[in-house]
């Protein structure tokens, strides 16, 4: 797995998630070593509330840092008894989607957060199935883009991709799906298709923050493996993600067997001016 991880050139490992306690907090320990080894930055858990509530700070050369907070909600299936505390290794967690919670996550990015930092927060939410967006997620998303001014909400836990939205500009990821998984074989969620995994990639305005482009690439996983789905697999793909996320405003078409969204332009962001946004194609 080492050899995986190092192979990958992985930067940053999110460990805010229902599974990362499964083998005790002795497992996480030894998960925050082997990353720390490798030297991958992690968030979302750690070996107390102050490092599990820290973020990843990713250096890009030439262009600045990428703040990456990341939390975990019960509604996830995260036990609350495995929140970190002050003395106890655990996950950075959330027990409701409140206000309370927003100006905590505002005051810490404004803690942190230098000219030209990129700010993702990544939060672990929902069921595993479904294509359901709760408007308490909903809420939550825009909240947070208000008020804290990140310019990606990168949701996760859902097995299979999800709407997307860009509220003022900036994106809103509810449901990623899986990158890689072992669930082929599973029976009773073939309609989900979870075999058919995303790999988004978002260009960010280094002067307003805003999103400029969303590529994605969809790919298939096949015994651990991934692999170029076939025409009608993309084809499904992005019929399915463009009825999820036009209720949104965002459509995705087909470009070169990828995919690419578009939106309507909308206010000017909080931290800048919006450049306004079309069909992306590459």
């Amino acid at each position: 797995m080492r050899r995986c991880l190092a192979a990958a050139g992985i930067d940053c490992c999110v460990l805010a998630n229902n599974h990362v306690l499964d083998w005790g907090r002795a497992g996480l320990l030894d998960t925050l070593a082997t990353l720390a080894r490798l030297k991958i930055k992690t968030a979302g858990a750690g070996r107390n509330l102050a490092q599990a509530s820290a973020p990843a700070m990713l250096n890009v050369p030439g262009k600045g840092r990428v703040l990456v907070f990341a939390l975990a909600v019960v509604t996830s299936g995260t036990p609350p008894s495995w929140a970190a505390t002050q003395e106890a290794p655990g996950v950075n967690l959330l027990t409701e989607l409140s206000a309370a919670s927003v100006a905590r996550i505002a005051d810490q990015v404004a803690s942190l957060r230098q000219p030209g930092d990129v700010v993702i927060v990544s939060i672990h939410w929902g069921p595993n199935w479904g294509y359901e967006i709760p408007d308490e997620q909903r809420r939550f998303a825009h909240a947070v883009i208000d008020q804290a001014g990140v310019s990606i909400v990168h949701g996760h836990s859902s097995h299979h991709p999800k709407a997307i939205e860009v509220y003022r500009n900036r994106l809103i990821l509810y449901g990623c799906g899986d990158f890689l998984n072992d669930y082929e074989g599973i029976r009773g969620y073939e309609e989900f298709r979870d075999d058919l995994g995303l790999m988004y990639f978002a260009d960010i305005s280094s002067s307003s923050m805003d999103l400029e482009a969303l590529e994605i690439i969809p790919l298939q996983i096949r015994q651990f493996r991934l692999i170029r789905p076939t025409i009608p697999d993309v084809d499904w793909v992005r019929q399915m993600l463009d009825l999820e996320s036009r209720r949104f405003g965002t459509r995705v078409a087909t470009s070169d067997a990828r995919l690419a969204l578009s939106w309507p332009s909308s206010a000017p962001s909080l931290l800048g001016d919006s450049k306004g946004s079309g069909l992306i194609s590459n």
